[in-house]
């Protein structure tokens, strides 16, 4: 009798128990004969104690301490032997390396409304991958078996970035989405490859905490052409207890990726006792309008116990439906309740006459009703990037 798989195996191999259908079983075959064991191989200098999925990372400097990686506001000091917080940066001879490079733990194609992207390329497909590791450390994280994981410990496939492309293009996917982990952990891997689809026509999406610092972020925005950032809650306590970072560099990544063009969606997770309070929800909402974001899609979505909070409830339908109507008010303009279908709460209203311009169920499109980027009805502009 086959051994039952656990869930942890489920999550993490699941790419061959679904992909069957999207990748096609040629795909399949391919990507299971690249299929890594996880343990990795050395390079050829057996000083430098690297294996093949590493690369030299260009956001570094040496201090009296070890060498500062300059990713993300971490600011991890690393010393010879040492892991980043993120696990997947080390330093050798002296320098900074990424071991997330070209070993995806993940790799699955996906709705673009799975992201959640509702704004950008509906009903197109993307070709999403992701490698262990996470700048962050969320006591409520979903996909904590990879974001908590060192890719030394993941089981990996052998994809590096011009065959990640080779796949996207030839699975018919517009985009290739860097997500379910932290993309901005696997920077190096993110960048290379976006550079390449780019060259391609192939788009770009991150799927990302926003956790990054400035000049790292605007040499990624040249590659980008959209994103979802998670707003984690409006408070600089809750960052810090609930997901080990702060708030402010997360704010300040809205306000790069709109100054420097990309397409972005806002995604806000609502933690019963954590981040559930309407009023917080009103302050963060009213600072998105404030700064220029109304036009920007906001995403609120459905708690499940999972990972360390797995005492707490789902989060009631009564308080997503008051963060949504607090969105509303302070002025936002496109407002969504995501992981909860009985509410209907992912169709896009037109501002103006409150007509349904797009309707879904879950991440199907019924009917789309924008023409030339405007409101078929009334002829409002409705922002997004729809074809």
């Amino acid at each position: 009798m086959a051994k039952k798989m656990s869930k942890r195996d489920f999550l993490r191999y699941g790419l061959f128990a679904m992909g069957a259908s999207v990748f096609g079983i040629k795909s399949l075959r391919t990507m299971a004969n690249n299929f890594g064991s996880g343990l990795g191989e050395m390079n050829s200098s057996p000083a430098e104690k690297l294996w093949k999925w590493s690369k030299e990372s260009p956001y570094s400097v040496v201090t009296p301490k070890g060498i500062k990686c300059q990713i993300c506001p971490n600011n991890c000091i690393i010393r010879e032997g040492e892991d980043s917080i993120c696990r997947t940066h080390v330093v050798s001879n002296n320098k900074l390396y990424t071991i997330a490079y070209g070993n995806p733990c993940a790799v699955h194609i996906d709705p673009i409304e799975k992201k959640p992207l509702l704004h950008y390329l509906p009903t197109s497909r993307c070709y999403s991958i992701a490698t262990a590791g996470c700048t962050l450390g969320c006591l409520n994280c979903q996909n904590w078996d990879i974001s908590q994981e060192s890719p030394r410990k993941s089981r990996n496939m052998d994809l590096m970035p011009a065959r990640v492309v080779e796949e996207a293009a030839s699975n018919g996917c517009r985009s290739i989405a860097y997500t379910y982990s932290e993309p901005i952990a696997f920077y190096e891997y993110t960048h290379d490859t976006a550079k390449l689809a780019r060259a391609r026509g192939i788009k770009n999406i991150l799927v990302s905490n926003g956790y990054i610092n400035e000049k790292p972020l605007r040499d990624l925005c040249k590659v980008l052409d959209a994103a979802n950032i998670d707003l984690k809650s409006f408070s600089e306590e809750i960052y810090s207890k609930l997901n080990g970072g702060a708030l402010q560099p997360v704010l300040n990544t809205l306000k790069i990726m709109k100054e420097e063009g990309v397409w972005l969606e806002i995604t806000a997770l609502i933690v019963p006792r954590w981040t559930d309070k309407i009023e917080m929800i009103r302050e963060m909402s009213e600072w998105l309008v404030k700064n220029g974001f109304q036009d920007t899609p906001l995403h609120f979505s459905r708690f499940f116990p999972l990972y360390k909070l797995t005492n707490l409830p789902y989060t009631p339908l009564s308080i997503l439906q008051q963060a949504h109507d607090a969105a509303v008010k302070a002025g936002m303009h496109y407002v969504y309740v995501g992981n909860v279908p009985e509410i209907e709460g992912e169709n896009t209203l037109c501002p103006k006459c409150k007509k349904i311009v797009v309707e879904r169920k879950g991440f199907t499109v019924i009917q789309n009703n924008i023409r030339n980027s405007c409101c078929k009805y009334c002829g409002t502009r409705i922002p997004g990037v729809w074809s």
